[in-house]
C-alpha cells in the first residue's frame, strides 16, 4: 500500500517548535526510565536487569558450567536490549566486580579488570560468565506470577517489568547513572544492616529515618577505607536524600614507614602513587624518601610511602596526603529512583523502605495466589485420579465406544472440563500404576498446604510474618559483616608552603635605601656586608627561613615577605619596594621576625603607642594593611620586642625627658594609634620642636643604657625607679649632660 497521501485526506500539522519539545521530552522520558535509574523494587537499571535475566535463561546459574560472556551478550542485544555491544559488556563487568559491586551479581572466570584499572577487562570472546548465588534472590520467584510481563523491543518475546527481589537490592549494591536533567548516585549497603531497619520498618510502619539510622549508620563500600564523615550528616542523607559522604585510607605505622593498607571505593592504588610522585617532583613533599607498591595477592592494597628521617611527623604527612591526594575522597549520594507508582524521584531512606516493602507485600501475595491456584489445579487432576482408579473399567468402556468421550466422562461422573481431558491426556500404563494410598496422601498434603495459603492471604499479621520470615533467612545465607568502619576523624589538613620549607636560621638585612636580602645564620655582621656605592647598613631581623619577614614603612603600613624567596646576602640584594606596593616616598623603619605569638610595641615619635603581635601585621596583600596611624606630623619609630608582661617601658624625649612606666599599662590591640605613653603637645610635634627620641622594654635584671656622644649613662633598675610615674606624664629630666642622647639600648647587667 502507498504511503503517498491522498489529495484532501486530513493530516496533522505541528510546529517546529511543538514537534521538536515533544520529541525531546519523549527521548528524556525514555533516558529516565528505560536506562539511566535503577527501579526501587529489584534496584537494577534495564540492561542490568536483561543482563541476568538472559542468563537465567541461558540456564547460567551458580552451579551451572561458565559460558562465554560473548553468548550473553549476544542475546542480551538481540533479544531484549538493542544497543551497543560493548556498553552491555561493561555493564555485565561491573556487575562481576567486587571492588566495584558489594554483592556481585555474575562470577567471572578470566580477566574481569582489576582495582587499579577497572576497565583492563578482556574482551568479551575470552571471558567466561556465570551468575552468582547470590542472584537467586532476584530469580528464584520469577516463573511463580509474581511480576508483570512486557514485550520486548520487537514484540516476539516477553521480558519481565521488574525482578521479584526478595531484599531491597537498591540499597545493597546502589548505582550510578546519569538521565537528562537528572542523576542518580546510590551508594551501597550492608545486607544485614539493610535487612534489620526493613524488618523494623515492616514491624513499625510508622518509624522514622532516625529509628531506622540505628540499624543503617553509613553506606558499605565494597572495601576496608573508613567512612569518616560525621553521622549527623550521614542523618541528614537519609532524611532528604541527598548529600555526600567521605571515605580515607587506612594506614598503619610499620618499621617506620607509612602502609596503606585499604583505598577508598573506586580509587586506584596506581593513581595514588602517581598523585604522590608529582608532589615529590614539584619539591612539595620533601618529607617523602620513597614509594613502594608491594601488592599482591595476599596484599591486594599494600602502599608503601618511607619518610625520609624517623623525625618526620607520620601523622602529620598522611593528613597532607589525605587533603592532597585520592587517599580521602568524597562521594555524591542522590537517592534517585524510580517508585512503585512508575516516576522517577528523590526518596528518604523510610520512603525507599516503605515502597520496597508495598512491593515485597505484594509479589508474594501475587506468589501464594499463584502457588494457591497450582495447588487447586493439582487437587481438582487428584480427584480425576481417584474417578478413574475407582472407575477404571467404566472409565475405559468410555474411551473405547463413545465418538465423544469428554462430554460423556463429564456428563456421567460430573466431572469439569480440565478434568475430563486431564483423564483423557493420561496413559494407559499410567493407570495400572495408580494407587489410592499415594493420591490420598499427595491430597491430604496439598490441602494443608491449600489451607496455610489461604490464612496466610486472609491475614496481613500471617503475611508480614513470612515476608519477614524470608528476610531474615536470606540476611542469614547472603549477608556478612560491615567491610567499611565507620570512624570519626578529624578534617584533612594540606601543608602550607611555609610548612613544607625547611626551618634554617637566616638574618635578614635592610639596607639605608630600601635594598633587602637574607644571609644564612644568625652570627653575621650586617654592616661588614657590602654595600652599593653611596648605601649602608639601616636594619636587621633574625629569624627562620620558613618564616616571614615583616616590614614598617613611614606611613605605618605593614606588609610581609616570604624570607625563603629573598636574594642571597652574597648579592648586594633587591629593592624592597620591587616586592610591595608602598605609597610614593615611603621609607622602611622596621624590619620584624618572629612567631606569630611574639609581642611587639608599635609607637609613633608623637608619644602614642599600643601592644600587638606579629601575626596581626601579616598580610598578603601587596599594598600592605594599616598597622600604625600617625598623628599629623608624627613619625614611626622602630617597633620593639616585647617578652614579659612585667616589662618596663622606658620612653624618651628629645628634649631629655624619660618616663618608666609597666608595659602591662599599655593596649594590646592588631591597629590603630595607641595609647599616649609620654606627654608631647601635639603642636610641638607638628613643628618638630619636641617628639619621642626612643623607646625601649626593660626586662627584670637587665639596665637601660643612654648614649650621648662617646658618654654613656647606665640605669639599674633601681635607679630607673626615679623615673618611673604614670602613663602619660611628661617625665623626669636626664642628668646635665645627657640632655641630648643620641640612643638609648638595653644591656644585660
Amino acid at each position: 500500500m502507498s504511503d503517498t497521501l491522498i489529495p484532501g485526506e486530513a493530516d496533522e500539522r505541528i510546529s517546529l517548535k511543538q514537534y521538536t519539545e515533544q520529541a525531546y521530552l519523549n527521548y528524556s522520558m525514555y533516558v529516565i526510565l528505560d536506562r539511566a535509574l535503577p527501579h526501587v523494587g529489584d534496584g537494577l537499571k534495564p540492561v542490568q536487569r536483561r543482563i541476568v535475566y538472559a542468563m537465567s535463561e541461558l540456564g547460567l546459574k551458580a552451579s551451572a558450567k561458565y559460558k562465554k560472556s560473548a553468548r550473553t551478550v549476544g542475546d542480551v542485544i538481540g533479544k531484549y536490549h538493542p544497543h551497543g555491544d560493548s556498553a552491555s559488556y561493561e555493564a555485565m563487568v561491573l556487575m562481576a566486580q567486587p571492588f566495584s559491586y558489594r554483592y556481585t551479581l555474575i562470577d567471572g572466570q578470566g580477566n574481569w579488570g582489576s582495582p587499579d584499572d577497572p576497565k583492563s577487562f578482556a574482551a568479551m570472546r575470552y571471558t567466561e560468565s556465570r551468575l552468582t548465588a547470590y542472584s537467586d534472590v532476584l530469580l528464584s520467584e520469577l516463573g511463580q506470577g509474581t511480576v508483570d510481563w512486557v514485550p520486548n523491543f520487537d514484540g516476539t518475546m516477553e521480558e519481565p517489568s521488574v525482578l521479584p527481589a526478595r531484599v531491597p537490592n537498591l540499597l545493597l549494591n546502589g548505582t550510578t547513572g546519569i538521565a537528562v536533567g537528572m542523576a542518580t548516585d546510590i551508594p551501597p549497603h550492608n545486607l544485614r544492616e539493610v535487612v534489620a531497619a526493613t524488618v523494623h520498618l515492616l514491624e513499625n510502619p510508622k518509624a522514622s529515618v532516625a529509628e531506622l539510622c540505628r540499624f543503617i549508620q553509613a553506606p558499605d563500600m565494597p572495601t576496608d577505607a573508613e567512612i569518616i564523615s560525621p553521622r549527623e550528616e550521614l542523618q541528614k542523607i537519609y532524611q532528604s536524600g541527598r548529600g555526600s559522604l567521605r571515605m580515607r585510607a587506612v594506614w598503619s605505622r610499620e618499621a617506620g614507614d607509612a602502609v596503606v593498607t585499604a583505598l577508598p571505593h573506586q580509587v586506584s592504588g596506581a593513581k595514588i602513587l602517581e598523585q604522590i610522585a608529582a608532589q615529590m617532583q614539584a619539591k612539595k613533599l620533601p618529607m617523602v624518601a620513597d614509594l613502594r607498591d608491594e601488592s599482591d595477592h595476599e596484599n591486594p592494597t599494600r602502599l608503601v610511602i618511607v619518610p625520609r628521617s624517623n623525625r618526620i611527623d607520620l601523622d602529620a604527612m598522611m593528613n597532607h596526603l589525605f587533603a592532597t591526594t585520592d587517599l580521602e575522597r568524597t562521594y555524591r549520594v542522590n537517592l534517585n529512583v524510580i517508585g512503585i507508582d512508575g516516576r522517577p524521584g528523590v526518596k528518604s531512606l523510610d520512603k525507599i523502605l516503605g515502597e520496597w516493602l508495598s512491593f515485597r507485600m505484594v509479589t508474594v501475595r501475587r506468589r501464594l495466589q499463584h502457588r494457591l491456584a497450582k495447588v487447586e489445579e493439582r487437587l481438582q487432576r487428584l480427584a480425576a485420579l481417584m474417578i478413574v482408579f475407582l472407575n477404571v473399567d467404566e472409565v475405559i468402556r468410555i474411551i473405547r465406544t463413545e465418538d465423544q468421550p469428554k462430554p460423556v466422562l463429564m456428563e456421567r461422573f460430573t466431572l469439569s472440563q480440565m478434568q475430563a481431558e486431564y483423564i483423557l491426556d493420561t496413559k494407559l500404563r499410567q493407570l495400572a500404576r495408580l494407587e489410592e494410598m499415594k493420591i490420598l496422601q499427595e491430597k491430604e498434603s496439598l490441602e494443608k498446604e491449600r489451607d496455610n495459603l489461604q490464612k496466610t492471604l486472609d491475614s496481613a499479621r500471617r503475611l508480614k510474618s513470612l515476608v519477614k520470615k524470608e528476610l531474615l533467612q536470606d540476611a542469614e545465607t547472603y549477608g556478612d559483616e560491615r567491610r567499611s568502619a565507620l570512624v570519626t576523624r578529624g578534617e584533612a589538613q594540606a601543608f602550607s608552603e611555609t610548612d613544607l620549607l625547611s626551618s634554617d636560621p637566616i638574618t635578614v638585612v635592610l639596607s639605608e635605601k630600601g635594598w633587602i636580602r637574607a644571609a644564612k645564620g644568625h652570627d653575621i655582621d650586617p654592616a661588614a656586608l657590602n654595600y652599593k656605592a653611596g648605601d649602608s647598613f639601616k636594619l636587621c631581623a633574625q629569624g627562620k627561613s620558613n618564616q616571614s619577614v615583616i616590614l614598617l614603612d613611614s606611613s605605618g603600613r605593614s606588609y610581609a615577605l616570604p624570607a625563603h624567596t629573598l636574594p642571597s646576602a652574597r648579592g648586594q640584594g633587591e629593592p624592597a619596594t620591587g616586592r610591595v606596593n608602598a605609597p610614593s616616598g615611603a621609607t622602611f623603619n622596621g624590619l620584624i621576625m618572629g612567631p606569630d605569638q611574639q609581642r611587639l610595641l608599635l609607637c609613633s615619635d608623637a608619644g602614642y603607642g599600643f601592644i600587638t603581635r606579629v601575626a596581626d601585621l601579616y598580610t598578603k596583600n601587596r599594598s600592605g594593611k594599616a598597622a600604625l596611624t600617625l598623628p599629623k606630623g608624627a613619625r614611626v619609630l622602630p617597633p620593639v620586642s616585647v617578652a614579659g608582661s612585667d616589662d618596663l617601658l622606658a620612653a624618651l624625649s628629645n628634649e631629655g625627658r624619660l618616663l618608666v612606666f609597666p608595659v602591662s599599662e599599655l593596649p594590646e590591640m592588631a591597629r590603630g594609634k595607641g595609647n599616649k605613653l609620654i606627654n608631647i603637645p601635639a603642636a610641638r610635634v607638628q613643628a618638630r620642636e619636641e617628639f619621642v627620641l626612643g623607646v625601649a622594654v626593660v626586662g627584670a635584671g637587665r639596665i637601660l643604657r643612654l648614649n650621648a656622644g662617646k658618654r654613656h649613662l647606665s640605669l639599674k633598675p633601681a635607679d630607673l625607679e626615679h623615673y618611673r610615674g604614670e602613663r602619660g606624664r611628661r617625665g623626669l629630666k636626664l642628668p646635665r649632660g645627657f640632655q641630648k642622647v643620641d640612643s638609648i639600648d638595653v644591656v644585660d647587667s
